[in-house]
């Protein structure tokens, strides 16, 4: 185990005090548990959505946390936020810090089959017994608040997750953002680092109509003195974490710019088709490392996840760079660029705004040979949707258009009626994943590819149906 640097939370070797409280049992079974958080007021669904401080209300969120005895404060953590790829690029991080032999937390969302994703210590889900013990804890609180401000479904699990990483006495948790970043239910800590990914168009009916307001929205969780690692991003964007980052005296830097980062794509007989990337500091030095998830946006995220773990190996963290990039090995993700059936061959990826489905495409057509290409797609309507769309065209040689069990959910006919308007390209449409599904298979031959994107609840719903199928067809096969 690598020396545990010492930080704020000097208290870390000793439970939370809520812990050694014994509170009265509300829930006997993780059923009654479930029930009970899943009937929280939950954003993630709802099909109007108003983005203000009575909705996403920092105050209630450091309210609840009170009533648990502050168990944010008691934790060293990284922060990331963006547009697109925070997940992969907190994913890659925890792993290198793991690698390193640190306990790392990692709380992210959304899940795209079960919530337990959200919550992870070293790689390992959140257990039913300990969810249902943290709910227990927590019911009391949210009931007491619930007389005047309730908290939200993603309150009660972002204060979980943190009662969750004191309890199990955490090195690091690395942080995923939830909506946008000033306003959200995580931006109550106090990171060593943050990192933002590429800002591109989503949620513009929260965050704003422009890259600039979005781009505001994301560097609201900026602290004083804080580094702040960003890529590459549109001049606008770049502009408002620059002004941003200099109002709250935050270091900024830049991968490519203020630090030494390169990448390029090449194939080999031993890895296949890849991208490699090359990131020097002077405190460390990365050649040629191959990126561990497929696509050029991956680069980028990689290189963002190597200089945050850069500026945590300055702020004392024990880093050996031959550990942190064996950590990147074995790195797989759910519901991107995943393959969950051979015959037909089935990818998903949640790929959910015009910039993530061009990178979907563009990885797909570096890394997955195939003959044609049929693509079900479904989305949420308070999307870049008509960016999608045009992205789809690009790619896609059939369309099919469903939509998940979300009720923001676009109706298919809907973007049927959008894709034909900008492309003028034929579609088809079917009310459920299952019919789409059956209408994909008799259109696809042995060489032939079907992609399910456009939001995680789809391939959820896609990854929990196909592969329980599979299962059952095995199981009458033998």
């Amino acid at each position: 185990m690598a020396a545990v640097v010492k930080t704020k939370k000097s208290n870390n070797n000793s439970k939370s005090s809520v812990a050694a409280v014994k509170p009265k049992k509300a829930f006997r079974t993780y059923k009654q548990a479930m029930s009970y958080l899943f009937d929280r007021t939950d954003y993630e669904k709802q099909t109007v959505l108003r983005y203000n401080v009575t909705t996403f209300n920092l105050d209630r969120m450091k309210k609840l946390l009170s009533l648990v005895d502050n168990p944010h404060k008691k934790i060293t953590s990284a922060h990331i936020a963006g547009t697109k790829g925070k997940g992969s690029t907190c994913t890659m991080l925890a792993k290198m810090l793991e690698a390193n032999g640190y306990k790392v937390g990692l709380y992210t969302s959304p899940h795209v089959v079960s919530i337990h994703e959200r919550i992870t210590i070293n790689s390992e889900m959140i257990t039913e017994h300990d969810m249902v013990g943290l709910l227990n804890r927590i019911y009391e609180p949210v009931e007491k608040m619930a007389k005047t401000d309730a908290p939200t479904f993603f309150e009660i699990m972002t204060a979980m997750a943190f009662m969750y990483f004191v309890d199990k006495n955490v090195d690091i948790a690395v942080v995923e953002t939830g909506l946008g970043g000033r306003l959200d239910s995580t931006n109550v800590i106090e990171p060593k680092v943050v990192g933002i990914t590429s800002i591109s168009f989503d949620h513009m009916r929260q965050l704003g109509n422009t890259i600039e307001q979005i781009a505001k929205e994301k560097a609201g969780i900026f602290k004083k003195g804080i580094p702040v690692l960003t890529v590459p991003q549109d001049p606008s964007a770049m502009k408002v974490l620059k002004k941003q980052a200099n109002e709250i005296k935050s270091p900024l830097q830049v991968t490519g710019a203020d630090i030494d980062f390169s990448f390029r794509f090449e194939s080999s007989r031993e890895h296949g088709p890849h991208t490699r990337i090359c990131l020097t500091t002077p405190t460390s030095r990365f050649e040629h490392l191959r990126v561990p998830l497929p696509g050029e946006h991956q680069a980028l995220n990689c290189g963002l996840a190597l200089a945050m773990l850069d500026k945590l190996k300055i702020s004392g963290f024990k880093i050996d760079d031959e550990k942190a990039v064996n950590g990147l090995n074995d790195i797989s993700m759910i519901g991107r660029m995943e393959v969950i059936l051979q015959d037909p061959r089935v990818i998903v990826d949640a790929a959910h705004n015009a910039a993530s489905i061009r990178a979907l495409i563009q990885a797909i057509g570096q890394h997955v040979p195939y003959d044609s290409m049929v693509v079900i797609f479904g989305c949420n309507a308070d999307k870049d949707v008509a960016g999608m769309l045009e992205q789809l065209q690009y790619g896609a040689d059939k369309v099919i258009f469903t939509r998940s069990n979300n009720p923001r959910a676009m109706f298919p006919q809907d973007l049927a009626d959008m894709y034909s308007e900008i492309c003028g390209k034929m579609c088809q449409t079917a009310l459920t994943l299952r019919d789409a599904m059956a209408i994909a298979r008799s259109a696809v031959g042995k060489e032939d590819l079907i992609c399910i994107t456009g939001s995680f609840y789809l391939v959820g719903q896609a990854k929990t149906q196909l592969q329980l199928n599979h299962a059952k067809l095995a199981v009458a096969a033998s």
